[in-house]
């Protein structure tokens, strides 16, 4: 349930920015969607490109 609601409050901010970018206003819409823009939390001590490349490899070689 919490999942929807999230979508549905992602998916009410989309449709606002897009209405002020129809009207043309756009700062404001990039603000809403700055706004809304996810706080991403740190998996892993190691640099992110690194950590994602050791992912898709050890995936690949499951997948055999």
């Amino acid at each position: 349930m919490k999942r929807l609601r999230n979508l549905l409050k992602r998916f009410e901010t989309v449709m606002t920015a897009e209405a002020f970018t129809e009207a043309g206003e756009f700062e404001t819409a990039r603000e809403i969607m700055r706004e809304e823009e996810p706080q991403y939390k740190r998996i892993s001590k190691k640099a992110d490109r690194e950590y994602v490349s050791k992912i898709a490899v050890n995936t690949a070689a499951r997948s055999k």
